[in-house]
């Protein structure tokens, strides 16, 4: 039930808020600590949202609010739930920054429409990106100026882990084999790992690393913020894992020795017919893809002024 907190385990508390788009769902979390109820993300900005309510039903406050990454579906209630807990919001460094230049920026659709074009999106299906892509921005109330968090902090006696990929700068929280994912790791889905403007060089290269993790971290349970609880996330996450090598072996051939931007092979790995929302991952996954394989110099990479093309070496 949407906004009613439920208890997977003692002293973890699941909160499902709904979505207009994708999952129509996302879970936040609420987790005890010696000094009272941590929430981990925030879902949408969405007005209904009875953060109060909720505060007022537990058994302890609010004491801080945790971001695992700044996609709208985990930050966009931040404002609203610091200002009805009094509590205080803790988020990354690197993701706050990248929240501000995304959601607290104008410039934002011009300049990841410039960067479409540079991979190879026509004018007009440009457009229809920005708009799918920006559905949820007048849902984004994000905190401004957060406590920094970082690798390895302690917060409430849950460890503070990096684990870029899905976000750059992507955090999830672990104490007694239980990690609070965010997006990082998901069941039945695969968390979306794209290439966007200003990112990490490598998203899928640092995804596959967070990964291994996880492998070596070996929690007994995740709870993710799609989907059902994740009873064995190391896994999960070699599955994860073997689905990008199966991809990256996808988009590998498609590559020849005709240059192709990433909008052109994201059709040859996807498929021509998808709607712009789904078509904008298609060509942000498919570029992710591409970059890995320059890594791996299994693709080379030609780029101008103008655009950005890949082959086969």
């Amino acid at each position: 039930m949407f906004g009613v907190p439920v208890e997977v385990e003692p002293g973890i508390l699941r909160l499902t808020l709904p979505l207009p788009t994708g999952p129509r769902h996302v879970h936040s979390y609420l987790v005890r600590g010696d000094d009272g109820w941590t929430l981990v993300d925030t879902g949408l900005g969405l007005p209904e949202t009875p953060w109060a309510e909720i505060a007022a039903g537990l058994d302890a406050p609010v004491t801080r609010v945790f971001v695992t990454h700044m996609h709208p579906d985990h930050v966009g209630g931040a404002e609203a739930a610091a200002a009805a807990t009094g509590a205080p919001v803790l988020q990354g460094q690197l993701d706050y920054a990248q929240c501000e230049r995304v959601w607290g920026s104008d410039d934002w659709p011009r300049r990841i429409a410039d960067w479409f074009l540079l991979h190879g999106v026509p004018e007009p299906v440009v457009e229809e990106l920005i708009e799918s892509g920006h559905v949820s921005a007048d849902f984004v109330r994000f905190a401004w100026n957060p406590h920094p968090v970082r690798q390895g902090d302690e917060v409430d006696g849950w460890r503070v882990v990096a684990t870029p990929g899905h976000a750059d700068g992507h955090l999830c929280l672990l104490r007694d084999g239980v990690l609070i994912a965010g997006d990082h790791i998901l069941a039945p889905i695969t968390p979306a790992i794209g290439l966007y403007p200003e990112s990490r060089p490598d998203p899928l290269g640092d995804y596959l690393d967070s990964l291994r993790l996880v492998e070596e971290l070996a929690p007994r349970v995740a709870y993710g913020g799609h989907g059902a609880p994740v009873t064995d996330p190391a896994a999960r996450a070699r599955e994860i894992a073997a689905h990008h090598e199966r991809r990256l072996d996808e988009v590998e051939a498609a590559l020849d020795g005709v240059p192709r931007s990433g909008f052109e092979l994201s059709h040859a790995v996807f498929g021509r017919e998808l709607p712009p929302a789904q078509r904008r991952f298609a060509v942000a996954e498919t570029l992710s893809h591409l970059e890995r394989l320059v890594v791996l110099e299994r693709a080379i990479r030609h780029e101008d002024d103008r655009r950005v093309t890949y082959t086969a070496p």
